[in-house]
Parts: structure tokens; sequence; C-alpha cells
């Protein structure tokens, strides 16, 4: 069991570093930031494409927010939590 928290707690790490990095603007498409980022991406998309289809985009003075990471990351803490 200590073996999936500790997967459970990276993965929390990635998604938290996703959400970090999407804030910086990439300048350039071939780049390590870059490349780290389109890495982050396929680690994260499959648990973060369903949530974005289902949580509506909340509008909080005139940008929208995405909240499935947030989501994503209390989901999978309840989970950790729960093993």
């Amino acid at each position: 069991m200590r073996f999936i928290q500790d997967i459970l707690s990276l993965y929390i790490l990635i998604l938290f570093v996703t959400a970090l990095l999407s804030w910086v603007p990439q300048t350039n498409t071939q780049g390590g930031l870059a490349t780290t980022q389109r890495i982050l991406a396929r680690l994260t998309e499959p648990v973060l494409r369903p949530l974005r289809s289902i949580l509506p985009r909340p509008n909080f003075g005139g940008v929208r927010v995405d909240l499935s990471v947030l989501v994503a990351i209390v989901a999978l803490e309840i989970i950790k939590t729960i093993i």
C-alpha cells in the first residue's frame, strides 16, 4: 500500500508542477522548458481531460479559470488517505 501512496504523491507533485509551469509563457517551442511542459502534459492529460469536459470553467475578472488540476489533486489526496 505504501508504494501506491508514493505513486499518488508523485503524480500529485507532477500535477502541481504542471499547473505552475502553465503560468510561464513559452518563447521557444524547442527549448528545455517547452519539452518539459510537453512531457508533463502527456502524463497529466489522461486525468485532466475528462475533468475539463465535466467541470465548468468559471470566469473571474474576465479570465476563465481551469479548476481541473485542483479537483484532481483533491481527489487523489482523498484516495491516498483512504488507501
